[in-house]
Order: C-alpha cells, then sequence, then structure tokens
C-alpha cells in the first residue's frame, strides 16, 4: 500500500485512499514489508511502521488547508511531546451524556482534539499527571481513529497510564467499573459513544468523560471544558505511532505505557455470584463487591421450560452476551441475537425500545414466544425488558426491581440504601420507597445526578424512564445488569418449581406488584431532529404559561395542583441544576412533561412524559395509550406542538 501524500490530497480523498488500513489488524501480525499511514483525523497525525524493522516515524502537523503550525516542548523519558497550534471551535459544550455530534464534526481539523485538551486543561494536575485513565467505546464508526488520538494527548499532557479494551471496546458500565476497581490509581476514564444514537459514516458520535469514582463528570467539570474551548490555542501531543489495540498486552513509550485489556473480564467479575444462601461479606460501607447469585440464575435459564433471548442490536453488549449469558450462565448459544458488535449497528439504530428493537417485540409478541426478552443499546448502559407479549415500562421496571431486591439479589441482602428517578420518570418508585420506609430523591434526567447520592451512602437503586436503570454496584446506568436483576427476580420465584409446574411470568410480577402498589400508567413521546428555533420557541412559550399559573387552573377535567420548571438543589454539594423540564401537575396526581433532550447530535428533540396513577385493579389491564388519551390531547393542546414544530406525530411513543 503506497504512503498517501499529505500536501496532496484533500480530506475526502486521504481518507478513501487510506480506508483499506482502517480495519487492518496490528503490523504485527503481517509478515510483508510494509510501508503503511494511519491517519488521525482532526490532528492530522500521520505515522508509518515498518513491519521488518519495527520503526516508527511520527510528523504531526496541521492538515494542507491551515496555517497552524507544530513545535517540540519537551522529550520527558525519551518521548518528544509536541505543540500544535489550533484555534476555538464553536458548539462544544456538552449535553446530558457528554458531547454528542455526526461523525463528520468530528472529523473537522482539531474537533476532537480541541475538547480533549480543553478536558486536560480543566483538570487538576494532580488528576492525571502520571497517573491511570481508563479509554473504552461502543465500537462505533471512528472509535479506532479516535482512540490513537486520545492516546497521544493523553501521553502529551503527562499522563503515565492508558488502560484500553481490545479494540477500543468496552461498554459505558464496563468503564465505570473498571475505573472503582482500579481506583487507588484509576484517575478517571473516556468513553467514546453517541449511546443509543445511530452510527456510522453518516451517523453520530460522541465522547465523554467519567471521574474517579466513575461516575460522569460534574457539571463544575464540564462548564470548565466548554470554557477552555472557547480560549484553546494549542494541543499537547506525544510523538508516538499508533498503538496495536488488536493485542492484550502493554506497550511502553518511556515513561507512558498503554495496556490493552479484556473488555469484558473485570465487568464479569463484579457480576459474577456467590452459591446461594451464602453470606456476602459486609457491605455496608463499600458495595464494590459480587451482585447476584448466578448459581441461582442458571438454574432458570437452564429450565426445558423456560426460553430467554438477548437482542444486543449489534452493539457493545455483544461482546458481553456469549461470555455472561452463555459460557458462564448457560444460555444456548441462539439465545443471542445481533451479537456481533457493528461499527454501523448493522444499519440500525441501537436504541432498546418498542420502535427500534422491532425485530425482538416480533418474536416476544409472537406465537409461542420466548419467556423474557433484553435488549440493550449502543454502549450497554439501556435496557428493554419484555415478558411474553408484555412489555415492562423501564418506571415499572425500577420500581419491580427496588420492591423485590432485598429477596433476590444477594447484593441488597441488608436492603437498599435508597431510591431515585429522574423527574420525569413515573412515580412508581416514590409508592416503594414509601412502602419500605426508605430514602427517596427526584432528580434531573442525567446519571451524573445519582453519582453524588451514591458516593454520600444515600443510594442504592434508581432509574430513568429513558430505559437506563442501575444500582451503586458502579456509577453508570447498566443494561446487563438490569437484564440479571429481572433473571434473578423471576428465577427466585421459580425456586421450588418443579417440571411441568406452570412458571411465575414476567407479567405475573408486574400484575402483582400492580395489585399492591397501585398502576402508574405512563408514556412517552418522542418528536426527534426537530428545528431547534421553533422547539426553544415552544419551551418559552409553556415556561411563559406557567409563570401565570395558579393552583386551581382548570385544563379540561383536571384541575392544576402546581406547574413550575424543574430545579433540583443537590443535598450532598448544594449544587443547582435549573430549568429541567416544564412540569404540569393536576391534582389527582396526573402529570404532564416537557423537555428538551440533551442526548442527540442534530437538531432537537421534544420529549412529551404522560402520567396517571391508576388505584383500581380492574383498570389495571387496560392499554396505557387508552388510559393516557385525554391527558396526551391535552398535552398536544397545551404545548401547541404542532404549530410551533410542525410535527403531526412523534417519532417514537413508548
Amino acid at each position: 500500500m503506497a504512503l498517501c501524500s499529505h500536501s496532496s490530497l484533500k480530506l475526502n480523498n486521504l481518507l478513501l485512499s487510506c480506508s483499506s488500513f482502517r480495519n487492518k489488524p496490528s503490523l504485527s501480525n503481517s509478515n510483508a514489508t510494509l510501508s503503511l499511514l494511519s491517519y488521525s483525523p482532526k490532528l492530522s497525525v500521520f505515522t508509518t511502521s515498518h513491519s521488518h524493522s519495527h520503526s516508527h516515524s511520527i510528523s504531526i502537523r496541521a492538515s494542507s488547508s491551515s496555517s497552524s503550525s507544530s513545535t517540540t516542548l519537551v522529550e520527558p523519558e525519551g518521548i518528544k511531546i509536541n505543540s500544535v497550534s489550533t484555534k476555538p471551535i464553536e458548539g462544544q459544550k456538552t449535553g446530558t451524556s457528554g458531547l454528542r455530534k455526526k461523525v463528520k464534526v468530528f472529523m473537522q481539523e482539531n474537533y476532537l482534539a480541541n475538547w480533549i485538551q480543553a478536558l486536560f486543561n480543566s483538570l487538576p494536575l494532580e488528576d492525571y499527571k502520571n497517573g491511570l485513565l481508563v479509554l473504552g467505546g461502543d465500537g462505533r464508526y471512528f472509535n479506532r481513529e479516535a482512540s490513537q488520538i486520545i492516546i497521544k494527548i493523553a501521553a502529551g499532557n503527562g499522563v503515565g497510564k492508558i488502560l484500553v479494551g481490545k479494540d477500543g471496546i468496552m461498554s459505558t458500565p464496563a468503564v465505570s467499573a473498571v475505573i472503582r476497581k482500579q481506583k487507588a490509581i484509576a484517575n478517571g476514564g473516556f468513553i467514546m459513544s453517541a449511546s443509543h444514537n445511530p452510527g456510522g459514516p453518516e451517523y453520530d458520535w460522541g465522547i465523554k468523560f467519567n471521574y474517579s469514582s466513575g461516575q460522569p463528570a460534574p457539571e463544575s467539570i464540564t462548564d470548565k471544558i466548554y470554557g477552555n474551548t472557547l480560549s484553546i490555542s494549542e494541543i499537547k501531543v506525544a510523538d508516538i505511532p499508533d498503538v496495536d489495540l488488536f493485542s492484550l498486552g502493554v506497550t511502553k513509550y518511556g515513561n507512558f505505557s498503554v495496556e490493552v485489556v479484556d473488555p469484558v473480564s473485570d465487568y464479569l467479575e463484579l457480576m459474577e455470584g456467590h452459591e446461594t444462601g451464602q453470606r456476602i461479606p459486609d457491605l455496608s460501607h463499600d458495595r464494590d463487591e459480587n451482585v447476584f447469585d448466578f448459581p441461582l440464575i442458571k438454574s432458570l435459564i437452564s429450565r426445558p421450560d423456560f426460553r430467554f433471548v438477548f437482542d444486543a442490536m449489534h452493539a457493545v453488549t455483544g461482546a458481553y452476551a456469549k461470555p455472561i449469558f452463555v459460557d458462564k450462565l448457560g444460555a444456548t448459544p441462539d439465545s443471542i441475537s445481533n451479537g456481533v458488535p457493528l461499527e454501523d449497528f448493522g444499519h440500525g439504530h441501537p436504541d432498546p425500545n418498542l420502535t427500534y428493537a422491532k425485530d425482538l417485540v416480533d418474536i416476544m409478541y409472537g406465537e409461542n414466544g420466548p419467556d423474557l426478552g433484553v435488549a440493550s443499546d449502543g454502549d450497554g448502559d439501556r435496557n428493554m425488558i419484555l415478558g411474553k407479549g408484555f412489555f415492562v415500562t423501564p418506571s415499572d421496571s425500577v420500581a419491580i426491581i427496588a420492591a423485590n431486591a432485598q429477596e433476590a439479589i444477594p447484593y441488597f441482602q441488608s436492603g437498599p440504601k435508597g431510591l431515585a428517578r429522574s423527574m420525569p420518570t413515573s412515580g412508581a418508585l416514590d409508592r416503594v420507597a414509601e412502602k419500605l420506609n426508605l430514602p427517596f430523591f427526584e432528580v434531573p434526567t442525567g446519571w451524573k445526578f445519582f453519582g453524588n447520592l451514591m458516593d454520600a451512602e444515600k443510594l442504592s437503586v434508581c432509574g430513568e424512564e429513558s430505559f437506563g436503570t442501575g444500582s451503586d454496584h458502579i456509577r453508570e446506568k447498566d443494561g446487563i445488569w438490569a437484564v440479571l436483576a429481572w433473571l434473578s427476580i423471576i428465577a427466585h420465584r421459580n425456586k421450588d418449581k418443579k417440571s411441568g409446574e406452570k412458571l411465575v411470568s414476567v407479567s405475573d410480577v408486574v400484575k402483582a406488584h400492580w395489585a399492591t402498589y397501585g398502576r402508574n400508567f405512563f408514556s412517552r413521546y418522542d418528536y426527534e431532529e426537530c428545528e431547534s428555533e421553533g422547539a426553544n420557541k415552544m419551551i418559552e412559550y409553556l415556561r411563559d404559561l406557567i409563570s401565570k399559573s395558579k393552583a386551581g387552573d382548570k385544563y379540561g377535567s383536571y384541575s392544576l395542583q402546581f406547574a413550575d420548571d424543574f430545579t433540583y438543589t443537590d443535598p450532598v454539594d448544594g449544587s443547582v441544576a435549573s430549568k429541567q423540564g416544564v412540569r404540569f401537575v393536576f391534582t389527582d396526581g396526573s402529570r404532564i412533561i416537557f423537555r428538551l433532550s440533551g442526548t442527540g447530535s442534530a437538531g432537537a428533540t421534544v420529549r412529551i412524559y404522560i402520567e396517571q396513577f391508576e388505584p383500581d385493579v380492574s383498570n389495571h389491564e387496560m392499554d396505557a395509550q387508552i388510559a393516557l388519551k385525554p391527558l396526551i390531547d391535552l398535552a398536544l393542546s397545551v404545548s401547541k406542538l404542532k404549530e410551533f414544530t410542525g410535527r403531526e406525530k412523534p417519532t417514537v411513543i413508548t
């Protein structure tokens, strides 16, 4: 393969000419004498390698269209550190889960590099100097190139070691788990993912930083990052070759090293359970212990009268599904569908909901469907739970897990410390907290708001209506954890059932829960990629409306209890998050909530949440869309959504 000329090729031609190298394994796997070039977009970092002599040379410079320059700063321990001049780039403010844009945006000159350098400029030196950082991602398009950029900038800023998943793969929950396992020396980690958004050259990419407890960086850090992106002038880059991410082991460059690790092993070690009835060591202060009773779960999965299917949606959990569910828990290989992670998720949308996981829904609602069907998203932190012909809403799911945690999951044998949900999530979890006399917290959307509560020993189980469920075993929502929790509940309910006896089903568990706690009918309407101007005008209109509202105002047959724009004061550090969602709460407990999502990469996603509590068991099996229709009609009317956005119908209904 001929060496690509930096000066003569435009970006598109360069990517095209060098694309054949992109998916190749490490150079050491080739016996031929090769001269190869890898291109790292944004930094225009070119690395050549000659396999027969193992010699490397690197040239870091701006692209041919830029006047940027590169100067050598220092050469510590044999590594040359170059300073690449750069300029601020607009639009690098993070949303609720990091910075997300289209791939082509990140591939612009220095776009990713600016943000990574701004991060290092925002952290105290002791948080990374000579320290360990973790790196992983969901396997989507551009992750491999981004890995090389991040590694070189980390080395350039004095990081001592990068721990990276093989081929750059590591789920978001696993990154959090690895940071926590390495907490004596780990300072945090990078997660390359746009979560549930589609992947591929025309679609989405994202980056976020998780801090030393494994939690998403707090706003105090992300605000500093954004501020530094507005004034950045140089990027510090180590003059080292691209790292072989395909082979396990340690590579050293002077006082900097990169260790490529199995992305599954540490996470599996955390999940793997104990013998049934065996007492887990005291978890009252540090719950980073094994979580589930694997022998109990295996006894369920191995039953001939129980069928289980896991749809990995060609996303990162495909790398975890076989080692956990097949190799450890005895599921049959055909239980895993779409189990190979692909850079474009098989041309799919890796969002585990009733719309985008249609293949799984069709299986579960088909004739003779399996007993439990589950799916996870792009980076493995979300989940969907289905029984035979039965959908479990995420709001119900977290409430049911919390209600059954102490008896079904060894990690919670002493009981949960507290429960929490995001503000738009239904009040089903509130009722569990009240009945179990547990502390309860309502927080804004965004998993980072749970982290402080967990670190302060105030919270054990939490969830979001956006298919995110988790606990304080890590500091991220965790799709596989939720699946294992449901398997634990079903296994516990059926542990004394003999072969041939009717098993307690998913729907049985949910209906029994409703009979005890009442049912919170809940639905969410998503209007994706709306024009930002119209969506923002709608929210401003609603804010003006609530500023004039008062208790007792009539909205159709509903009487207003209060209306506000949700503000949260963190009970641990006193920080305040405002403008987190416009709420209309009525005297019968019904709610309508309006938010603009911060997890998209383009335009604005308008989300409407509709909820109504129903204590009467005779009404519990009503279809949610029928039960909620008066509130849905009211929400559309009050918001003037069609007038502001031009949308006739939602993209997704859950």
